[in-house]
């Protein structure tokens, strides 16, 4: 193996991080956690949380603990997934960093705490961060990017939805996910008939809320299916609820 200065036998050592994109729903918005860094580089900038595996430490390992330090929530009672493996050479002013993205869901997860090398910690609006309200540190604001597809993606093809959902949960819970997350509204009744003929996506419990106003809504627990059968695809979706908004002008 040759290094950067073409030295036949020396490899320069990079460092192995794990960086976590942690989403919720919060007061019908979809939130990101966020950690204001306590050191150099980036002192007191807003970053996504996460930390260096440590020794004799797996990937997904790594993951869960950061999540935990975190948030104080177990991990393996979220959604988690790996995303995309980011190694730059200039994206860590350190030195060669190179780190793995993971994507966490979970429904209104409580207020974080801050770890050992931040200063403290928060939930943010998504949109706020995208928009340019607020600049992360390193490349994370394309992590976060990146992440927030993949959960749109895995909306259309995989049951995850109902992982933002606390169970029991109605139809227009879940349907208030998909908004949140894709960013657009959905038609009620056609969204209505797309997950509750999905293959075991939704699990009658047989229970109701009762509304203020209205009839009594179904409640239900995300069933044992995780990919979902049919999709349910943002473009047929996009075109609901265009049609809908001109019927009713």
């Amino acid at each position: 193996m040759i290094d950067n200065d073409g030295d036949p036998g020396q490899v320069r050592p990079a460092a192995v991080t794990v960086d976590l994109v942690i989403l919720t729903v919060r007061h019908d918005e979809l939130h990101v956690l966020l950690v204001e860094r306590g050191k150099e580089p980036h002192l007191g900038r807003l970053a996504l949380p996460g930390g260096h595996v440590r020794e004799n430490e797996t990937l997904d390992q790594a993951a869960l603990r950061e999540l935990e330090e975190e948030t104080g929530v177990n991990g393996h009672l979220l959604h988690l997934e790996q995303v995309h493996t980011y190694g730059d050479p200039g994206r860590d002013p350190r030195g060669r960093v190179i780190t793995v993205a993971y994507l966490a869901l979970g429904p209104d997860l409580p207020v974080p705490v801050a770890g050992s090398d931040a200063q403290g910690a928060r939930w943010a609006p998504v949109e706020s961060v995208l928009d340019g309200q607020m600049e992360l540190a390193f490349d994370h604001s394309t992590i976060l990017r990146e992440s927030l597809e993949r959960a749109r993606s895995q909306l259309e093809y995989t049951t995850v939805a109902a992982a933002f959902c606390p169970e029991p949960f109605t139809v227009s819970d879940l349907r208030k996910v998909y908004e949140v997350v894709w960013g657009f509204p959905l038609d009620p009744s056609n969204f209505r008939r797309k997950v509750t003929r999905a293959e075991r996506f939704l699990e009658p419990t047989g229970e109701f809320r009762a509304p203020q106003i209205g009839r009594p809504a179904a409640l239900y627990r995300r069933g044992e299916a995780r990919l979902l059968f049919p999709p349910l695809l943002r473009s047929g979706d996009v075109a609901d609820a265009q049609f809908t908004a001109t019927t009713l002008r």
